[in-house]
């Protein structure tokens, strides 16, 4: 039962050891940080420097370093690589590379925001960045311009100001990868420093054809790109990290090193909306869910009191801010450009139904209807929305206006091309889509998301990234409504306990300055969610859940050494508790006395014992990390939880069988008597119905174990778990060989 990393007593400081060197914090990133809010700047600044210093020194003349950067969906992490861009450029990094994400609008949307946020374009304040998207062999002018700047860098007479890096933003599609590679193929790359981020790195960059042990054709180009960067730091950013943690360790994509983001105070993610009361959470009904065996002929009735809802506050949001800003919903259906239009057509006419309506005169009964169910609408509104929340009768004569500003637009490539959403254009808007609205698309003002679709292939990574709905949004949380089906609701409610224990652990790694590659690879997670997608994975997981059940290994002939270990952890810990004789029968045998201390806090026993003992069984060491993983996470719900041991009959020897691969036959000694039927466990129970029904439960037996009656091991502790029904927690566990790459 030997894992550290389960359970930490004490907050280590971050460990400077893990660090290659120490970036110094320049003008070009303290320009930057003026963007962002003046209560981040110091996690911003300190996260760039943190995340830079683990990669490869400029300084060296070879060296590729690999690093997983975490941060919350919709959180700032385009700001967290923006930040270490400028802390690169600073500190004479000569390339800065962001792939950016599979689509046109991704790509540009992230282009556009580097350019606006590190003032590319302001040239009165020099020119200290030189920038290309998608740069090839085939653009001459973009060749010898980069040419240019790599020479300027080597000539030691280039004066500092005339240094420029080059900002390259690249799709991330095969072919745009592959021409960048033969770019940088065409160029002497020798002492050339660069920094190459990877934007939503989970997604398109990893060999989803390794259990074929082959290589797709989006991962190969990405290592022949890397193939031809002697000097560089490879950044992959992401919110949901699964799969670049269950890749192979030796695989050339597998990070070395961590850093998890910390949101600023205005964020708003999973724990505000799924783990209290669901104030902003609406069920919708499976009537109104549309799948194979339930046809929607009509717009569903839970739409159109989201649209309602949506519509109020984008009417006071107009007046409340003067329209300034922007107010958005969201129709997210599903992954079929069909269904799009269909709700596209459905959200247009309802709205321009309303329109009509609006303009009726006042005791029109029409319009006097739909005021009522606008009013239904500001009541739901009203219960979060806040004090400064216009008084209905104030918003009742601004609905039209409301209307005549909100924009409805399908958000897929039917037609072609994915849209781009001009935000300034109007104040509200409607989106209808799917997958193009997944990941990395950043919806401005988001407020209401209106999802009628199921986890799908139950990805809990793809489920995670439609969550636009996260985001720095504390000001006006009281205005937003999630509109969920109820097994994706429920997804989401599972996935907050999920995501917070890996960023957990991912922090102790963090702070302790290990490597990736040391941690074990044993997550929380839902039954009915999958991590991420198999194809990516060269090695399986295996997924447990002990409840109301024992856990105790099969292997318990060990070595010589681990026994001895055994025995001396299990004496020191016996003579650290006070053990009484526990009650039953007066017919028991010597076999079935056994000493009982109840009320030890578990966090003792598993520092001082489950901790220590060591099993050697591979199916026996992962099923203990899902044990020890459980009972963390009972002491994470309450620090102060209790525990029974029980000493196994210390006043007999026991003798078991075990075969010649060390498996023992039967631990548990069995209830007596055995008949007449009606007296069975009249005297004994039976060991297995030794434990507390509340309470985490621990038999420490001493066995002498026998092989054809001959005994081949005497005095061998063995450790076995109750686990009671109440801290029953699903986890996955993944173990890979531990070795270099």
């Amino acid at each position: 039962m030997h894992d550290d990393t389960l359970i930490t007593t004490e907050t280590a400081s971050e460990n400077l050891d893990s660090c290659h060197w120490t970036p110094k914090v320049g003008p070009e990133t303290e320009d930057f940080l003026g963007v962002v809010p003046e209560e981040s700047r110091q996690d911003v600044r300190d996260a760039a420097v943190s995340i830079l210093s683990k990669g490869i020194s400029p300084q060296e003349k070879t060296g590729q370093e690999t690093g997983l950067v975490v941060g919350y969906i919709q959180s700032g992490k385009t700001m967290s690589f923006e930040a270490v861009a400028a802390l690169a450029r600073d500190n004479a990094f000569q390339v800065v590379i962001l792939i950016a994400g599979i689509s046109n609008p991704l790509l540009n949307q992230s282009t556009d925001r580097l350019c606006r946020d590190l003032k590319l374009d302001d040239i009165s304040r020099g020119r200290f960045w030189i920038r290309f998207t998608n740069p090839s062999l085939n653009d001459d002018t973009k060749v010898q311009a980069i040419r240019d700047v790599l020479d300027d860098w080597r000539d030691p007479e280039t004066p500092e100001q005339y240094k420029k890096t080059v900002l390259i933003t690249v799709l991330k599609n095969h072919s745009r990868l592959r021409d960048l590679a033969d770019l940088f193929r065409s160029f002497d790359m020798q002492n050339v420093p660069i920094l190459l981020i990877d934007d939503e790195a989970d997604q398109a960059s990893l060999n989803i054809k390794v259990q074929r042990e082959e290589e797709s054709t989006t991962y190969r180009c990405l290592m022949e790109l890397r193939q031809q960067l002697p000097n560089h730091t490879y950044l992959q950013y992401t919110a949901t990290p699964q799969a670049p943690l269950l890749i192979s360790i030796i695989d050339f994509l597998s990070p070395n090193f961590v850093q998890v983001l910390e949101p600023g105070p205005e964020y708003v993610g999973g724990r505000e909306f799924f783990s209290n009361d669901l104030n902003y959470i609406r069920v919708i009904p499976p009537q109104d869910v549309p799948t194979r065996s339930n046809t929607l002929t009509e717009p569903p009735e839970s739409l159109m009191e989201a649209l309602r809802v949506f519509m109020v506050g984008v009417t006071a949001g107009l007046i409340i801010g003067h329209n300034t800003g922007n107010r958005s919903m969201l129709v997210h259906p599903s992954h079929l450009t069909a269904q799009h239009q269909e709700f596209y057509n459905w959200v247009r006419n309802i709205v321009e139904d309303w329109k009509q309506v609006l303009r009726l005169p006042d005791n029109d009964p029409d319009k006097l209807e739909l005021i009522e169910e606008f009013r239904i609408a500001y009541n739901d509104l009203s219960s979060t929305a806040g004090p400064e929340f216009p008084a209905f009768d104030e918003l009742k004569p601004s609905f039209s206006l409301a209307f005549r500003n909100t924009r409805i637009l399908e958000v897929n490539a039917r037609r072609g091309r994915t849209p781009e959403v001009d935000w300034r254009n109007a104040y509200g808007w409607i989106l209808v889509g799917g997958q193009a609205m997944d990941r990395g698309f950043t919806v401005e003002g988001l407020t209401v998301t209106y999802m009628p679709r199921g986890i799908g292939a139950g990805n809990a990574d793809t489920v995670q990234q439609r969550a636009r709905f996260f985001g720095y949004k504390k000001s006006y949380l009281g205005y937003c409504r999630i509109y969920l089906e109820e097994s994706t609701l429920h997804a989401f409610q599972n996935y907050v306990d999920h995501e917070e224990y890996i960023r957990s652990q991912l922090q102790d790694i963090q702070r302790t300055g290990r490597p990736l590659n040391e941690w074990k690879r044993t997550f929380i997670l839902d039954p009915e969610l999958r991590p991420c997608r198999r194809q990516v994975l060269e090695f399986d997981y295996i997924r447990g859940l002990f409840s109301d059940q024992w856990v105790s290994p099969r292997i318990v002939l060990e070595s010589d050494s681990i026994i001895q270990n055994n025995r001396e952890t299990v004496n020191t810990f016996l003579n650290r508790i006070n053990l009484v004789d526990n009650e039953g029968h007066h017919d028991r045998t010597d076999t079935q006395r056994h000493k009982v201390c109840r009320d030890v806090p578990l966090r003792d026993v598993i520092e001082q014992l489950l901790l220590r003992i060591r099993i050697s069984g591979t199916n026996d060491s992962q099923r203990n990390v899902g044990l020890l993983l459980q009972l963390s996470k009972a002491l994470e719900e309450d620090s102060e939880e209790r525990c029974t041991i029980y000493q196994m009959s210390p006043g007999a020897k026991r003798q078991r069988g075990v075969a010649n691969d060390g498996e023992i036959s039967e631990l548990f000694q069995g209830a007596a008597p055995v008949s007449p039927i009606e007296r069975r466990g009249e005297v004994y129970p039976g060991d297995r119905a030794l434990h507390d029904d509340n309470t985490v439960s621990i038999q420490i037996h001493t066995l002498d174990l026998t092989q054809q009656n001959n005994i081949v091991k005497e005095s061998v502790p063995v450790i076995a778990v109750w686990v009671p029904e109440r801290l029953g927690t699903p986890w996955i566990y993944q173990d890979q060989p531990v070795q270099g790459r």
